[in-house]
């Protein structure tokens, strides 16, 4: 083959340049090298960053043109020269130039992702990592641990090490891997904590529970959109008691009052609450601290009581946390 590019070479510099990356990416496949090696072989063959990137399993490998892996890097520009390394999924192989790829470029990509996809279908499987019925077995606590290890073994998760599930407001599990960040697609989700693959369901049930504390965002909604069960402490227990079903208590009625005075009320008690100071509230609200003062006093006499104290503070953040809990059906 070296001899043949030589020659191909003399005649032809592009078809040269050809054989050997088609002989270099067979030897890696022979190798049965990893996704890095082939990313890396990718990028110094090109002469620019190359990156591969597989949303379904948590995949991301970037590589700059002089070998080194840098993570970092803008999002993937659409004039980028790309290949899809699976022809019905999202994995995509990237070159960080400016396209349409040439004669020699389009080979690399072909060729390496030829390679890459050896590998996901070696190591990973080929079920995607968000199959519904897969992952819902997963996180079945009824379902046999046999059953459920088989589940994770087709959706390519690793034996060993950790994993969390995630409760977005669609209602369908997620499973993130390792400190890999939850995918939650701008919805509200609750995460729960990391734990061995055969107590998945115990981190579901806990995702659930801390879904139920996160609320929009939004002035007439405000909150946190993502909450971790292994930060909420004892509003767990708070939260297993307390539902749409449950009587609201006096300061629950007291708040749904006065978020009926004002439109701004929720949100500036939901910062007064949350913020380490008056003055880091009205910061976050983009208030003066005097404005915030006025609006405090006149949220103190709807509610019945004074939110500037650590007791007064503590009830109106209970409130808050009740009036979520309400609303949001138990697990």
């Amino acid at each position: 083959m070296r001899e043949l590019a030589c020659r191909l070479a003399a005649l032809d510099p592009d078809a040269g340049a050809a054989v050997r990356v088609i002989a270099y990416f067979d030897r890696l496949t022979q190798a049965r090298a990893g996704l890095e090696a082939i990313v890396r072989g990718a990028a110094v063959l090109a002469g620019c960053p190359a990156r591969l990137v597989d949303p379904r399993r948590r995949v991301r490998v970037r590589v700059t043109e002089t070998g080194h892996r840098d993570d970092t890097g803008t999002p993937p520009d659409p004039a980028w020269p790309r290949v899809a390394v699976e022809p019905d999924g999202d994995a995509a192989l990237w070159l960080e130039r400016p396209g349409p790829a040439g004669t020699v470029e389009a080979i690399v990509l072909e060729r390496a992702a030829t390679a890459a996809r050896d590998v996901l279908d070696r190591t990973r499987g080929r079920a995607p990592v968000h199959d519904p019925a897969l992952v819902e077995l997963l996180c079945d606590a009824s379902a046999p641990e046999a059953a459920r290890l088989q589940a994770a073994h087709r959706l390519g998760l690793p034996a060993a090490g950790a994993v969390r599930a995630v409760a977005v407001e669609d209602g369908q599990p997620r499973i993130a891997t390792g400190s890999a960040p939850p995918v939650t697609d701008g919805r509200r989700a609750g995460v729960g904590p990391a734990v061995a693959l055969r107590d998945l369901p115990s981190s579901w049930r806990a995702a659930r529970t801390a879904l139920r504390l996160t609320a929009s965002g939004t002035d007439q909604d405000p909150g946190p959109r993502v909450v971790h069960a292994d930060e909420i402490g004892g509003l767990a227990v708070l939260a297993e008691s307390v539902g749409p079903g449950t009587p609201p208590s006096p300061d629950v009625e007291a708040l749904h009052r006065a978020a009926s005075a004002a439109p701004w009320m929720l949100a500036t008690l939901d910062a007064v609450a949350t913020a380490a100071s008056l003055r880091a509230a009205a910061a976050s609200l983009t208030l003066h601290h005097s404005t915030l003062q006025e609006r405090l006093a006149h949220a103190e006499r709807l509610l019945g009581w004074s939110v500037r104290g650590p007791h007064g503070k503590l009830r109106l953040q209970l409130a808050l946390v009740l009036r979520r809990l309400h609303r949001a059906p138990g697990p």
